[in-house]
């Protein structure tokens, strides 16, 4: 019931704001179809994106007539497919057979086509594993960095209460857009956005669309519905506030607006992508 209850406050703030929600994984009402009811959120929400979410192991499983239902059976609009091998492996309960992942990938691009988002959970797509996923028929991908909520500290600290030394295992979510920047596909980030400025420097480094989870929760569990429009509201303003500070009249023309890189991420570009901006020395 808290979970339905808070679900549904963050459909009624997205529909306030005009933004897309993405459900959490849908694993649990499929091993228990009871739970379903708390994925309804349609009735709050009726114009918003909204999508479903399933992980690549229980994904596999799936027959087609039960893959396509994930989207119908909460009515939404779409569908994202989790890939969490790090979570997976240092989930005391977790899902470690990760065999014939890719021809679950294509058997989910043939179903929902321009409805799928493939999505890591926290370690970052690399340019090679975007193109692979490109030459299955994905055409959004969201890269979901290194650098916001590690799931294998949280898994970690769960089952032994240690923490890891792979806590803070994968492709920094800057870096992941930069990898992908030759790809042919929708550049979703997410992975540490937390402010209207992350966003805005997204959008630089070529990202179509931004995303966050826990800044919003926090808020909701703060303080409801009026907590979470309330944050929403202030990170699109601080995106039309650098639109304005950088003549940029729309989110895409920040992908044309002259970058700085230093630090890390240049170390890393001058490695991996010597060609991108930043990239040489």
């Amino acid at each position: 019931d808290e979970t339905a209850g808070i679900n549904r406050d963050l459909a009624r703030a997205a529909a306030e704001l005009g933004i897309g929600m993405q459900l959490g994984s849908q694993r649990p009402m499929i091993e228990n179809p009871a739970l379903a009811k708390t994925y309804a959120v349609r009735d709050v929400a009726p114009d918003i994106l909204l999508l479903g979410n399933i992980g690549l192991g229980q994904a596999r499983e799936l027959t087609g007539r039960a893959a396509r239902s994930l989207a119908s059976d909460i009515d939404a609009d779409g569908v994202c497919l989790h890939l969490n091998p790090a979570m997976e492996i240092f989930q005391p309960e977790g899902d470690r057979d990760f065999r014939n992942g890719l021809d679950t990938v294509k058997r989910f691009a043939d179903i929902y086509g321009d409805r799928l988002i493939v999505k890591e959970t926290g370690c970052g797509i690399s340019g090679e594993l975007g193109a692979r996923l490109v030459e299955l028929g994905v055409r959004h991908i969201d890269v979901g960095g290194a650098g916001g909520t590690s799931w294998v500290r949280i898994e970690q600290m769960r089952y032994s209460g240690e923490e890891t030394a792979l806590a803070e295992w994968g492709i920094p979510t800057a870096a992941s857009l930069i990898e992908l920047r030759d790809i042919r596909c929708t550049r979703i980030a997410s992975g540490g956005l937390r402010t209207g400025l992350d966003f805005a420097k997204s959008y630089a480094l070529g990202a179509a669309i931004g995303a966050c989870a826990l800044p919003f929760l926090r808020a909701q569990q703060a303080g409801g519905v009026e907590a979470a429009v309330e944050f929403g509201r202030k990170v699109i303003d601080e995106i039309r506030a650098v639109c304005v500070l950088t003549g940029s009249r729309t989110i895409y023309q920040l992908g044309r607006t002259p970058r700085i890189i230093s630090g890390g991420l240049r170390a890393w570009l001058q490695q991996r992508c010597p060609q991108a901006p930043g990239g040489a020395t």
